[in-house]
């Protein structure tokens, strides 16, 4: 916590509004607005699953479309593509970035198109924090007139080419979940480009209610809006939000000095200054041979937590049905990754701890 949650917390009580209405909301939209500039309009959800589902329902995607999807992500980034009963179609990743291969990409697109339907949407992220290669994806998803779904749930305060990552898509999502650099207990934002769509997200997020003196729904809705109490918890995050970017960038400088000689560890990075990462998580790729499962139960013996990169979601049981392009460059990585300790509450002596076992580890 940054300090002054619990103020704008007792202001909710104090003002009555223990609901999915009053300023603390308003605040903080606003706040958010102000921050992502760029014609940035924000609507808070109860979750980034929330948003993602809120812009293939803008989106229009429905029974048996195509959606593209990064295979390499939490599971929250398909999931809504079912809810909405569409068709996932998964992309492999590229090696600099770990995000959407753009290469992967067309071909996806070609494939789709071949079926007789073009993909409702492309959905791309910006895993552990860094940003995917938004040139490149935009290109595609402007040359073959496919809206493209931002999704940055973990890159709040990540930039590519200097510019925030949030403001890319046509449609973009941060998550503010209790393990991201900013929290409101749960939560997450829709980040549209005008009044209009941020207008029909509130309509459908708060159950589609028709605007009429009495209750009346031509429409299916959901219960999705942020309330009062989450958001007054977010405002106080979001006031040291530079502060917690700039401690998860310490943390990565701390691996990249303590990892600079160890030949079979490489730290993920940004391949160059177009990127600017959050760090949101640490990871790293081990290589000759050399066993993730033998350093994590170092780790774990010492007490401290390690974990597995994302197993991507044409891996996954529930996924593995549907198509997925590319050579299975995101298999590799989780087959060789790990997840290191990145909070912004790491301390010296923890980071001493870590760097002790890593250490051991080199020789």
């Amino acid at each position: 916590m940054g300090g002054n949650e619990l103020d704008y917390i007792r202001n909710a009580f104090d003002a009555n509004w223990i609901s999915q209405y009053g300023s603390n909301i308003d605040e903080f939209e606003n706040s958010l607005e102000r921050y992502f500039g760029n014609n940035s309009y924000v609507t808070a959800l109860s979750s980034g699953t929330a948003a993602i589902h809120m812009a293939l329902r803008l989106l229009n995607v429905e029974k048996d479309d195509f959606v593209l999807c990064q295979s390499f992500t939490f599971v929250a980034t398909a999931n809504p593509i079912l809810y909405q009963k569409a068709i996932p179609v998964f992309v492999d990743s590229e090696s600099e970035t770990w995000n959407m291969c753009p290469d992967a990409l067309e071909e996806a697109v070609k494939y789709c198109v071949q079926q007789g339907k073009k993909p409702k949407a492309i959905i791309a992220v910006s895993l552990y924090g860094m940003p995917f290669k938004v040139d490149e994806i935009l290109q595609i998803s402007k040359k073959y007139d496919i809206p493209l779904i931002e999704d940055s749930a973990e890159a709040l305060g990540s930039r590519y080419k200097d510019q925030l990552c949030g403001t890319f898509g046509d449609l973009s999502i941060i998550s503010f979940n209790g393990n991201k650099i900013i929290t409101t207990s749960g939560g997450g934002i829709l980040i549209s480009r005008n009044i209009e769509v941020k207008n029909r997200t509130l309509f459908l997020a708060t159950q589609a209610k028709d605007n009429e003196v009495y209750y009346s729904h031509s429409e299916i809705g959901y219960n999705y809006r942020m309330d009062n109490i989450a958001a007054g918890i977010g405002r106080g995050q979001l006031e040291t939000l530079e502060e917690k970017i700039q401690l998860r960038r310490k943390n990565h400088d701390f691996y990249q000095e303590t990892l600079k000689n160890h030949e079979n560890i490489d730290l993920f990075s940004a391949p160059n200054s177009d990127f600017f990462s959050n760090y949101w998580l640490n990871t790293i790729i081990l290589k000759n041979d050399f066993s993730k499962e033998k350093l994590k139960d170092k780790f774990l013996q010492n007490n401290i937590e390690t974990r597995y990169l994302w197993k991507p979601m044409h891996l996954q049981p529930l996924y593995e049905q549907y198509k997925f392009f590319g050579n299975n460059l995101c298999g590799m990585l989780f087959d060789t990754g790990l997840c290191l300790p990145s909070g912004t509450n790491l301390t010296d002596e923890s980071r001493g701890r870590i760097s002790e076992i890593l250490e051991d580890e080199i020789h």
